[in-house]
């Protein structure tokens, strides 16, 4: 039987990792963006040689109704990877009212309408799994980050009651909890500020992408077929 998996953030480092990985496996897949077209295009056209079905969705994740058209376009469903987000740095105390509700919808509120959308579709197969891509910062915390580690927190939590509500259904819900990664998100900081990072990092650098596309491939995976409610770390040793 085909497997379909959508990947929210499909046009971000991770979510493109990600996509190459479930790709190989056969998946067809269901890859969301929201303004970064050329580069979900392009994703499309470096899939195709997979043999595959690989299905461009538009929608906007910071509005409030935009999970409903994301899930317009879902048919058949196995997995949802949840790629999707933007970080805040800043001071609490300068945080704008906007930007703290755009970090709840996106992280938040729209995963979890998504899964409330979907779910019956994996319950039905009594087989399926979600996962959410999270962050070191939603474990332990970060200052000048407090919204951001808020939210990512909040994801953990998500996960760690959906998996025990649907578990007999034969759905896992796990997480995966990156630290430093070379993606877009690095961006905002210099070159000295990275080195500070891997200096602190027991491992000595900084991720890779394709390094947490692995672990979601594992988690999607027969080989972790007993694993469930759990937050998969994966940085280097900089939080254990």
């Amino acid at each position: 039987m085909p497997k379909y998996a959508l990947i929210t953030g499909a046009s971000g480092g991770i979510g493109k990792a990600t996509a190459w990985k479930l790709a190989t496996e056969g998946y067809n897949l269901y890859l969301h963006y929201h303004t970064n077209e050329k580069a979900v295009n392009e994703l499309v056209y470096e899939l195709t040689v997979f043999g595959g079905e690989y299905i461009p969705i538009r929608a906007n994740l910071n509005d409030p109704d935009g999970y409903k058209k994301l899930c317009s376009h879902i048919f058949s469903i196995d997995a949802i990877v949840y790629c999707s987000g933007h970080s805040h740095y800043g001071l609490l105390v300068d945080l704008e009212q906007a930007e703290a509700e755009s970090l709840m919808r996106v992280h938040i509120m729209s995963p979890m309408l998504i899964t409330k959308e979907l779910l019956p579709k994996l319950t039905s197969k009594r087989s399926g799994n979600i996962v959410v891509i999270t962050s070191i910062w939603g474990q332990t915390g970060a200052a000048c980050e407090v919204a951001y580690s808020a939210v990512k927190g909040a994801q953990i939590a998500f996960v760690k009651a959906l998996s025990k509500e649907v578990a007999l259904s034969g759905v896992r819900v796990n997480a995966v909890s990156p630290g430093a990664v070379n993606t877009l998100m690095m961006g905002k900081f210099t070159k000295e500020e990275k080195e500070e990072i891997e200096y602190e990092i027991p491992m000595g650098r900084i991720g890779n992408p394709d390094e947490i596309a692995n672990a979601v491939k594992f988690l999607l995976s027969d080989d972790s077929s007993y694993i469930t409610g759990q937050v998969l770390s994966i940085n280097g040793g900089w939080y254990t």
